[in-house]
């Protein structure tokens, strides 16, 4: 899916408005409402010689594996896992399905990543399996929420070709040899594939780019959450406040600004710079320091 080819890194959202989350202890895969943490981050890899074949590697650097381990006794789902085989087998590989704005993520052998709800322990487990319930079809479906991408590689420009000797006889140039737009060597259609990887830069009328950062109570920004971005279109800081509170899962958040000046942190207020500028911002929680200073009201002078 070019969606994919876009991205070095993604966060799949279930239809329980969890982020698919990699444990500490570096086996279990499971949900989790905190987008903004690095084990709701997942890196994308291409299967060689396909371009809709994909494994999503976590923070740990272990695949997201479709295990053949039942997640209960009698039960049809499958567990989902963090492994790191010795050998890349099938069961690291996902084929992406789009379904509107959503996608499924398909095993080499049909069943589909599936976010549970329910009770426990069925309430923020991550299994593979085909649906067969009209309740439970919704639950293998995604959102895809690009974190990094790829960064634009200039193409090598081609050698110009070599003048076409002049000729009288007509036979001369019958017998040179020809070449087609049709044929090319295997390296040179594997150097296509890998071109279709490489993302330009959004175009303007795409929105800009916010680059964001989160701080915690103190004060601190996480060092997990220094490569988020997403693309926005607009001036309103409400709109933007909105789109990043979904984004991060976070609520009541204050979006900052730092001063190139002293290093303070602004409030952003009504509108953002003009001309689809890429901004840098800093996000503060409700339980900050910061955010509850900001939001008092000043006093009159």
């Amino acid at each position: 899916m070019e969606l994919f080819h876009k991205a070095k890194a993604v966060r799949l959202q279930s239809h329980h408005d969890k982020y698919l989350t990699a444990e500490e202890d570096e086996e279990s895969v499971t949900q989790d409402r905190n987008g903004s943490s690095k084990n709701a981050k997942w890196t994308v890899e291409f299967v060689e010689k396909t371009d809709n074949v994909i494994r999503l590697k976590s923070c740990y650097g272990k695949y997201l594996t479709a295990s053949n381990q039942p997640f209960l006794l009698g039960m049809t789902g499958r567990k989902v896992l963090q492994t790191l085989p010795s050998r890349l087998d099938s069961s690291v590989e996902w084929e992406p399905i789009r379904e509107g704005h959503q996608v499924k993520l398909r095993t080499r052998y049909g069943q589909f990543l599936r976010g549970n709800g329910g009770l426990p322990p069925w309430r923020n487990s991550v299994t593979h399996d085909i649906p067969h319930r009209t309740s439970t079809q919704d639950w293998i479906l995604w959102d895809v929420h690009v974190v990094e991408i790829l960064p634009h590689i200039p193409a090598v420009p081609k050698p110009a070709p070599p003048p076409v000797p002049h000729s009288d006889s007509f036979a001369s140039e019958s017998s040179s040899p020809t070449t087609t737009g049709s044929s090319k060597s295997p390296s040179f259609s594997r150097q296509e594939s890998n071109d279709s990887l490489i993302s330009s830069p959004p175009k303007l009328g795409d929105g800009r780019l916010i680059y964001y950062q989160i701080t915690d109570e103190f004060g601190e920004i996480e060092e997990e959450t220094g490569g988020l971005c997403i693309t926005f279109k607009g001036n309103s800081v409400e709109d933007l406040k909105k789109r990043l509170e979904e984004e991060t899962g976070l609520e009541e958040i204050t979006v900052c600004t730092r001063s190139s000046l002293n290093g303070k942190l602004y409030p952003l207020r009504l509108q953002l710079p003009p001309n689809n500028a890429n901004m840098n911002v800093i996000i503060l929680p409700s339980s900050s320091k910061e955010a509850r200073d900001f939001a008092k009201p000043s006093m009159p002078l």
